[in-house]
């Protein structure tokens, strides 16, 4: 089986390339390099600007399609760069997944799509993004979702909460790491430090992976993929400083509402049963996975 995934060298797309070869899988990387930089080299790795083109690909391959510009915040100053790269680049996905007939593809939307919902939110909740980001990847899973029901292409979206650990280069965790090796003295928080969300290890993300394309049998459906509990912005913070042996000052940036930007969700949890009745659980709790993260990014930050 010939696996394609679009982002590859970015965060979760090179450790979902890394996975995938250690699967056995042929795997091929498609990325410009214009964010990430990770290069597995046992893959077969295209560097090509998926809103331009789209390379040619095997005959029913697995896509897994994750190319996109991962900043919330900059999404809603930068509008048009997020809109080409998230919605053009995932129409010009599913135009080579719908000429070079894939099995499947896979979608990595984001719990963003929600907005602030009912917590925990169920795949089957009110749909009301509060930023671009969150709005394009809705936008994505309409382009997806058209194509499965007119093209017979079979479609997964998974609705990711906050994935971290491993080689994470961007999000609360390193911001927070970089912020106290300038000075140890002070932390700024962006919000009121009460913001909760759920977290989850990347490699309880990649077993989620391996098991929906396992047990997913369906034409198209949407999955949530998080954590059983959250943790708080200043909870996050506490753990950071617990790892650098720090107790530095906390100063308070605000945005509005508690929000630290504008567009930033504050409260995120989500239901999971629907991906739990396959059999999957998650290995670690949203605090363990921030405390791995934080170990994780020491040695490389």
């Amino acid at each position: 089986m010939t696996s394609v995934v679009t982002g590859g060298a970015g965060y979760i797309g090179g450790h979902l390339v890394d996975h995938l070869i250690e699967n056995g899988e042929d795997v091929i990387s498609i990325d410009d390099y214009s964010s990430g930089s990770y290069v597995n080299e046992k893959a077969q790795n295209i560097k090509l600007d998926l809103r331009i083109a789209y390379p040619t690909i095997p005959k029913e391959a697995i896509i897994y399609h994750l190319a996109a510009n991962p900043d919330v915040k900059t999404s809603m100053e930068n509008i048009y760069e997020h809109f080409e790269r998230d919605v053009k680049v995932t129409l010009n996905v599913m135009e080579m997944a719908r000429k070079y007939d894939a099995k499947m593809v896979i979608f990595f939307s984001s719990s963003t799509v929600y907005g602030e919902g009912k917590i925990p939110t169920t795949e089957f909740d009110e749909i009301k993004p509060i930023s671009n980001y969150g709005l394009f990847k809705v936008l994505g899973e309409e382009i997806l979702k058209f194509y499965t029901r007119n093209y017979g292409i079979r479609g997964i979206s998974l609705r990711l909460a906050n994935i971290t650990g491993g080689r994470i280069s961007h999000g609360v965790v390193i911001d927070f790491i970089k912020k106290l090796r300038k000075n140890k003295e002070v932390l700024e928080i962006l919000g009121n430090g009460k913001q909760s969300k759920s977290y989850l290890y990347i490699t309880d993300l990649l077993s989620a992976v391996d098991v929906i394309v396992k047990y997913f049998k369906g034409l198209y459906d949407t999955f949530n993929i998080g954590n059983d509990d959250w943790v708080t912005v200043d909870e996050i913070a506490r753990i950071v400083e617990e790892e650098m042996g720090l107790s530095p000052k906390h100063v308070y940036v605000d945005a509005g509402e508690g929000r630290g930007w504008k567009g930033d969700v504050r409260f995120m949890l989500l239901d999971t049963s629907k991906i739990k009745s396959f059999g999957w659980l998650p290995k670690y709790s949203s605090a363990q996975a921030v405390r791995l993260a934080v170990r994780d990014a020491l040695d490389k930050v």
